[in-house]
Formats: structure tokens, sequence, C-alpha cells
């Protein structure tokens, strides 16, 4: 793994070729030499205030956008939600722009009542089968099938056959409020 002083000078070198510019058109337009500059980037050379002020003004960024960002925590620890015999698990962080859900439907012998909002839905099948009643259509999505829907078109699902559908439904915000009475 690349040291922090390696990484600034990496990042370095990437702004200036996306900028276009050369190791002595930077240079030169800083009052550096190309040697020093070349140093910089590849990390044989300390990084200083000294030498990194002018170069982030005349490359237009900041000191911070060099710096290594310490990576947050990626994993998902949100509870999960239990609601009319659904198992709801969220699988992106509070607040992301897409919100995707693992939904585990059970059996039941009666389709839950038809719903209408605002918003669209899209969803997988992982696991069982799902019936999906949407409008005049009755369907039957089996694992690996998927499907979109506007969910102002009257609908409903559960589990079809004798076990649990597990599904990944991504929603807009209107649907995901709709499906687990949450602010997200």
């Amino acid at each position: 793994m690349l040291g922090e002083v390696e990484q600034v000078g990496a990042r370095l070198r990437a702004v200036r070729q996306s900028r276009g510019l050369t190791l002595e058109e930077l240079a030169s337009s800083t009052s550096m030499s190309a040697s020093t500059l070349s140093r910089l980037e590849s990390g044989k050379r300390q990084a200083s205030l000294e030498l990194l002020l002018p170069l982030t003004r005349r490359l237009g960024i900041r000191l911070d956008d060099l710096v290594p960002q310490e990576s947050a925590d990626p994993r998902v620890r949100r509870p999960v939600i239990r609601r009319d015999g659904l198992i709801i698990a969220p699988l992106a962080p509070e607040g992301s722009p897409i919100l995707t859900y693992k939904i585990t439907y059970p059996v039941r012998t009666v389709l839950p009542e038809l719903r209408v909002h605002d918003g669209y839905e899209w969803l997988y099948v992982l696991a069982g089968k799902l019936r999906l009643r949407l409008g005049e259509q009755d369907l039957t999505l089996s694992r690996g099938e998927a499907a979109e829907f506007d969910t102002r078109t009257p609908h409903a699902m559960s589990a079809a056959g004798g076990r649990p559908a597990q599904v990944i439904s991504i929603f807009n915000g209107a649907g995901a409020r709709m499906h687990t009475h949450t602010t997200d």
C-alpha cells in the first residue's frame, strides 16, 4: 500500500495529467524545476506547504484534494423492519439516494389489499416465487426474474407456492416510505 506521501504525489500527477499539463509546463508556471516536481510526484521528495501551495493554486484544487481520505466503514448496519409479516432488511445506508431492501414475503392464503401510492419500484426475485398483482395482471415471478412498475398502478405482492419469497426491491423515496413506514 502506498504511503501518504506517495499518494499525495500520485494524486498531484493525476490532477496535472487531467488538466493536460506537462511536468515542464506546471513546474515553470509555479517557479519550480521540472526535476523537483517529478520527484514530488514520484514520492522521492517530501511534500511541503512551500511546494504544494503554488501547485494547488495553479491546478485549482485544495490541499485536502491531495490528502488520502479515511475510508468510512462500508457495511450497512441498520435494523431489520418487521411489519405485517414482512421482513424488510435495509441494504443501503440511511439517507442513501438509492433505497434498496431485501424483503421476505410470507406465504399467505389471501393476497394483501391492492395499494396505490406515488413512486416506482424495481424488484428482483432471489428465492421462492412472488405473486405480483399489478392492475388486472396477476403474475408469478420466479427466482431470477425482475419487474419494474409505476406504483400508482394498484398492486399487491405475496409469496406464491409453499415457501416465503425473498426479493431485492429498489424504491424511490415515496415507495420506500410506503413499504417501510420510515422517513428514508
